[in-house]
């Protein structure tokens, strides 16, 4: 009897284990998360990118119009085609697009006469998989990604006027079909800004049935029999006849190189059927996203978990291609020459240093080694690292937080590219200015640095943001000086510069202000006012902006009681404050229906405040609020998010935080603690250890620490060093329903600040 329930007892432990190896991630991923937005309410703004992690090319259905940044919304009835999209956020909006559109009936070019009735319930989305029912032609229409490559799939109805149509879109294209070969070639040039002048996206499609019809269209013509058509909107339309149920494939790539490089870039697709790529996507995906494997019953917070983490492995996009010799080479955005080396794009610094980049450079290093190469080709083409490009420099936004990135990456260890081009590249950014794009290196920086801070009546906008991130800035460019060994002469001047926060610091307020030529305060001063001396916010969102420098921030507001009762009003305050200071922007009404008072989760300046109660000897609040965001406001839900996700560190941020901690000052080699939220979850590092994070008597009410262990040891610290997390071994929490008020309050328990620095 005994032999035969340890037998039953190794069969279901075997099925257990079996389980969790055949674990499919992608079943937790929903890439609809955060598409139920609008202009005037963001829950995301995202798009359902289907996408290889970080391909060049994405695909989404369309339907919003042509031109239309919000160009999937889930509240939408009907799809106008699928597009290939490198749109970073509808802010910025897209450029590289065409799309392709099968129907049935009355051949039609117009997006609106073509477009298609679908449900929810007929549509399948996956990263590595979609599908769809369009209705009003009876067409299914299934997608599956490469990197610079796509094969569709459309199954017809029974008809002789089956047809697919290729819009290369306005401002400029050219198509072209190819009857003998069963292609279509063509180039779009629609872009949103950040371009050469010789920017192309040359696409090339092949279908394996034969066309029994063809049309050109020309700027909304249909010349039924033409072949080529180039002009300010150009089309084309292909048909055949097709019994029930049949299938017809079509295989995409385009490149920004040349019609060559396209040619090059379809051999992704190799042999394989479609089945065998969406299989090849799905083992991709589940690779990456197994580098974090979390074992936990709450399914809901699974699914929001690596809908997170998905949305963080999109951006920064490849924007590189791998020519004939199996070399990377890309199209430069920023001189429209073709040269050696990797490229990225589509990303703005000043949301994704926080978060995004310190994650990447944690858990995919070998990825980020990439993208700071991509960085130091992007100054040798252009003079400047760009602070927002897509696909080259952007004037938009503020900070010259490249310099985070950059100092970030290698104070973290990454190696293998030209750190020496980069450290002359944020000198350079820091001291000067773009010359024809003001967000590229720092706007106000002479005011700067005659004054140490930018005066609000000097003309330059958003001083006292522009002040507290140039200050962060310059300490994260001093601490890549002191690691390259660069000379005390070089270097001091941005560790003095680091310090010019206190220059905008109100005692009387204590809180940050705009301040004049003559060294007086503005006359008028109301802290809930957005906007005017702030960027997308107001004094209570931005008076948290020293990352580098808590202890500094805390002895200004005179010790941290006062500083606590600071960081305890911010939830205090009531969110309807403020809401007339200025017309109406998304994130303003974003921040007054969380109700959470002033605290503006949908905007990245203050989503680092949280994590400050681990400064100032209180870490119990950051363990209290980390866990209120996480559950209040992410889901796996359409309307996911509480604001703009921001291409990868609204994600980040949940992602880093359901661990048990968060970066708040890059450049650091430390991660502040908040409150694990899963059981257990097992990071699998490129250098092939393993940190194991368990957390136990975890749930929703129990979110404070009692104890934590470090490898077995007790562990005091409000704080892990990246050394701890990337030598591998076992992180344990013992979580309670009340605030261990007597743990991580001592001195030698509180994270890094640059004034105790500079003390010793």
């Amino acid at each position: 009897m005994r032999f035969l329930i340890c037998l039953a007892l190794t069969f279901q432990l075997s099925k257990v284990t079996n389980a969790q190896q055949k674990d499919n991630l992608l079943d937790y991923v929903n890439i609809l998360t955060g598409t139920s937005s609008s202009y005037g309410l963001s829950t995301g703004n995202t798009y359902p990118a289907i996408a290889m992690p970080w391909g060049m090319n994405f695909w989404v259905p369309q339907t919003g119009k042509m031109g239309d940044g919000w160009i999937y919304t889930y509240n939408a009835e009907k799809i106008r085609g699928f597009k290939q999209t490198h749109q970073p956020s509808p802010w910025m909006n897209d450029y590289g697009q065409f799309s392709i559109m099968p129907g049935t009936g009355e051949v039609q070019f117009d997006e609106d006469k073509r477009a298609s009735w679908f449900s929810h319930k007929s549509e399948i989305a996956s990263p590595n998989y979609y599908s769809v029912y369009l209705a009003d032609h009876d067409v299914k229409t299934e997608i599956t990604p490469t990197s610079r490559a796509a094969m569709f799939r459309f199954t017809f109805p029974e008809t002789k006027q089956a047809y697919i149509t290729i819009d290369a879109f306005d401002k400029g294209s050219y198509t072209k079909i190819i009857k003998s070969e069963n292609k279509i070639v063509g180039y779009t040039t629609r872009n949103s800004g950040g371009v050469p002048d010789n920017f192309k996206n040359y696409f090339v499609i092949v279908f394996d049935k034969p066309f029994t019809y063809q049309a050109a269209v020309s700027n909304g013509n249909i010349n039924a029999g033409g072949v080529e058509s180039e002009s300010k909107h150009s089309g084309a339309i292909i048909g055949f006849s097709t019994h029930k149920g049949e299938q017809v494939h079509a295989r995409v790539a385009s490149s920004f190189i040349s019609p060559e490089q396209a040619e090059i870039n379809l051999r992704e697709l190799g042999h394989d059927n479609f089945n065998q790529l969406v299989k090849k996507g799905e083992n991709t995906w589940n690779e990456v996203l197994g580098k974090i494997q979390v074992d936990d019953q709450n399914i809901d917070n699974k699914r929001t978990f690596y809908s997170c983490l998905y949305r963080s492995l999109l951006f920064p996009r490849s924007f590189y291609e791998i020519d004939a010799t199996g070399t990377p080479v890309h199209y430069s955005p920023y001189n429209g020459k073709v040269l050696p080396g990797y490229m990225f794009t589509d990303t703005g610094f000043w949301d994704t240093f926080r978060s995004l980049f310190p994650f990447l450079n944690l858990m995919y290093p070998s990825e980020s080694i990439k993208m700071q190469e991509g960085l130091a080709n992007a100054y040798k083409e252009s003079g400047f690292i760009p602070e927002w490009a897509s696909p080259g420099h952007r004037n938009t936004m503020i900070g010259n937080n490249s310099a985070s990135v950059v100092s970030d990456a290698y104070l973290k260890g990454l190696r293998g590219y030209d750190i020496q081009i980069l450290w002359e590249a944020l000198k350079n950014g820091a001291n000067n200015v773009h010359p024809t794009v003001a967000a590229s290196g720092r706007t106000g920086y002479q005011e700067y640095n005659k004054y140490g801070y930018i005066p609000n009546d000097a003309g330059i906008t958003q001083n006292v943001a522009r002040t507290l991130e140039y200050a962060y800035n310059d300490w994260t460019i001093y601490k890549l000086g002191k690691a390259l060994k660069r000379p005390a002469q070089e270097i001091d001047i941005y560790a003095k510069r680091a310090m010019n926060y206190k220059n905008v610091f109100d005692p009387k307020y204590n809180l940050m202000r705009g301040k004049k030529t003559d060294g007086k305060f503005q006359d008028y001063f109301k802290a809930t006012d957005w906007s005017k001396d702030f960027t997308e916010g107001n004094s209570w969102h931005y008076s948290w902006s020293v990352l580098h420098d808590p202890q500094g921030l805390i002895d200004l507001m005179g010790g941290k009681k006062t500083f606590n009762h600071m960081l305890d009003s911010v939830f205090t305050m009531p969110g309807s404050l403020g809401m007339d200071s200025r017309s109406m922007i998304h994130e303003m009404r974003e921040m007054q229906v969380m109700n959470m008072g002033q605290y503006a989760h949908g905007n990245q300046p203050i989503q680092h405040m949280i994590y400050l109660y681990n400064y100032s000897a209180e870490p119990w609040k950051a363990q209290y609020w980390a866990r209120e965001v996480m559950d209040k406001l992410y889901s796996s839900a359409p309307d996911g998010y509480c604001g703009d996700e921001d291409n990868g560190q609204t994600s980040a941020w949940y992602v880093f935080s359901a661990l048990g901690f968060y970066p708040v000052c890059p450049g650091t080699d430390e991660y502040i603690t908040g409150s694990p939220l899963f059981s257990k979850v097992r990071l699998n590092f490129e250098n092939g250890k393993q940190m194991t994070i368990s957390a136990g008597n975890n749930n929703r009410k129990n979110r404070y620490i009692k104890s934590m262990k470090l490898n077995g040891k007790s562990y005091t610290r409000n704080y892990l060093t990246h050394q701890d997390l990337t030598k591998g071994g076992n992180i344990s929490f013992e979580m309670s329903e009340k605030p261990e008020k007597t743990r991580g309050v001592n001195t030698a328990d509180l994270p890094y600040s640059f004034s105790n620095e500079l003390k010793k």
